[in-house]
């Protein structure tokens, strides 16, 4: 019998997957469809304990390795020819265990759902304590309110139940609300079930009515997850009830949970519409690496901008300004709610050139709190001979001033009292203020980014270890990286603002002093891709989209996550690595 479920796309703890059945269903989905179409592949019905009389189905079965009937859980056997064992084991989210099954539908999720910290302490648990690409089922709790919230926290398999009953009460649900159907004068949606006349609706269409939005708003779901725009959607629907608003808040505080499965770059745009942004893993990452990993390795004094709407910044109008008055005799960094800062070698790398924030002239306190935070651990760790602040009134200088008097540091001001950065004043002032600087030079500038964007990926020292002496070609963004023998080692992805090595860079990689991120394969040669079943062993600190190293008795080579380190040891299918370059051994 053939593997059921498979992830094919990830955004964060949401996934996209398939169950292999006669009619492949996409999840997050309903178990209710998956009964639809699966026909004779569910053997049976099984009530799940504890109380909860939902209804239990069971699935075709994983591969379990060295597992047998009896060392799986025998508490749902089944009398079935399709499967060897059960294949949904029912947990309780305190005690979960892998069972060696393909799903598991958790006993206590009614107890948890209503309570943010309840029902993330849950999820979490049970998500740590199974295989990764084993499918998680919430059974009769699922609305067309919660159900985004829910696959965001990381469950993929719903069923009706809750929407279904909910309907037999008179109780009509829509994503934001749930109105007594006595109430509603008109019925605000179009689907199959409310074409009727309102004094003819029943409460059976308001069931099947349910049923139909439950559906709908699943599919926004995966449309969501495909585009990696999840977060963005959760941050508003979140809002429409306050324990919903609570578990994405207490979801964002189990920074191990979600940090692992979040990819360290994607060409989804950030909307930094809510104050919760600031607490997305893209957002909180990119503040630690550049106070963390990044060094500053010029000589010139600091210059703190406002960040520009256009992206990258150095393509906008006002920053060309800037460097027109800067000549390349200060070291630009912007200042932006809500990345933090942005020094110029990073402002290609994802998020800071895949973001658009709500402009309103005023930063709200948060805002303010969390830039200054992060300007003042930046300038703990690095050194300037000069600190210039080119920035308006509107909340940059207030930022600036509260880390100038908690760190008793001097700033020079050039934007005058209600004056703009780019007014000619301003502007000359600028320039005025950076007389006498040497000029640093386009080679010193491409071979410090090359260094920065190391020191970003890899760790903190591995620029200067892996590139302490090279060559630049091309322009930048696209900038190539060779070694005194012209011989190429990576190049610049400007869309990503990250390094892709050649399998010479990748040698050089694996016998530097930087730790690397290694996936270990079994004796064949990888060709486009390195499928989950054939990797021994990876790097717990792999994050989809990390460069790695992929060797194995045969093979040698070089390419790119799609898994996180501990997903491509646990999972049983599914691409693992995308290979750019391999050589055979």
């Amino acid at each position: 019998m053939t593997d059921y479920f498979e992830v094919h796309e990830r955004d964060g703890a949401a996934r996209v997957g398939e169950l292999r059945l006669e009619s492949p269903v996409t999840t997050p989905a309903l178990v209710d469809d998956v009964l639809e179409d699966a026909g004779s592949l569910w053997s049976a019905d099984r009530t799940v304990p504890d109380g909860d009389e939902s209804t239990l189905t069971v699935l075709p079965h994983r591969a379990f390795p060295g597992g047998t009937a009896a060392e799986v859980q025998d508490s749902f056997a089944v009398d079935s020819p399709d499967v060897d064992y059960p294949s949904v084991a029912v947990v309780s989210s305190e005690s979960a265990t892998n069972e060696g099954t393909d799903a598991y539908a958790v006993s206590d999720v009614q107890s948890v759902t209503g309570h943010g910290a309840a029902l993330v302490e849950a999820v979490v648990n049970v998500r740590e304590a199974i295989p990764a690409d084993t499918a998680l089922y919430f059974s009769g709790v699922a609305t067309p309110r919660n159900v985004a919230v829910l696959a965001y926290a990381g469950v993929d398999l719903f069923d009706e139940t809750a929407a279904v009953v909910k309907g037999t009460e008179g109780r009509y649900l829509t994503t934001d609300e749930a109105y007594f159907l006595e109430d509603l004068e008109e019925l605000p949606c179009s689907c199959p079930a409310c074409q009727q006349p309102r004094e003819e609706f029943t409460r059976e269409d308001c069931a099947e009515h349910n049923a139909n939005a439950l559906r709908a708003e699943l599919g926004i779901v995966r449309r969501r997850i495909r585009d990696g725009r999840l977060r963005d959607y959760v941050e508003g629907q979140a809002r429409q009830d306050q324990w919903l608003t609570a578990s994405m808040r207490e979801l964002d505080s189990q920074w191990g949970y979600l940090e692992e499965r979040t990819p360290i770059l994607r060409d989804a745009q950030i909307n930094a519409a809510t104050s919760d942004t600031i607490r997305r893993v893209e957002i909180q990452r990119y503040a630690d690496r550049v106070t963390s990993r990044y060094r500053n390795r010029f000589q010139n004094p600091l210059v703190l901008v406002p960040c520009s709407a256009a992206k990258p910044y150095s393509e906008s109008q006002s920053h060309r300004q800037f460097h027109d008055a800067i000549q390349w005799r200060g070291h630009l960094v912007s200042m932006t709610s809500p990345i933090g800062v942005v020094p110029q070698e990073l402002e290609t790398t994802y998020p800071a050139q895949h973001y658009d924030t709500v402009v309103t002239g005023r930063w709200s306190e948060e805002e303010k709190r969390f830039v200054s935070d992060v300007l003042q651990r930046y300038l703990e760790r690095n050194d300037y001979p000069e600190i210039i602040a080119h920035v308006p009134d509107e909340g940059y200088r207030d930022i600036v001033g509260r880390v100038e008097e908690e760190l008793d540091l001097e700033v020079t001001y050039t934007v005058p009292e209600g004056g703009h950065p780019t007014d000619e004043a301003s502007l000359a002032n600028l320039s005025s203020a950076l007389s006498g600087q040497l000029k640093y030079s386009k080679r010193e500038r491409e071979h410090n980014t090359v260094r920065a964007i190391a020191d970003y990926l890899l760790g903190d020292g591995a620029g200067d270890d892996l590139f302490a002496e090279m060559q630049t070609t091309s322009r930048y963004p696209k900038i190539q990286v060779r070694d005194s023998e012209e011989t190429q080692l990576a190049t610049m992805v400007p869309q990503y603002g990250t390094l892709s090595f050649t399998l010479e860079g990748a040698k050089r990689w694996v016998n530097s002093d930087v730790p690397t991120k290694r996936v270990e394969i079994d004796g064949f040669v990888p060709h486009g891709s390195v499928l989950a079943p054939g990797i021994v062993d990876a790097d717990a600190e792999i994050r989809v989209g990390d460069e790695v190293v992929v060797e194995g008795p045969k093979a040698f080579g070089i390419g790119r996550a799609e898994m996180f380190g501990r997903e491509m040891c646990e999972s049983t299918r599914g691409i693992a690595a995308e290979i750019r370059h391999v050589e055979e051994k």
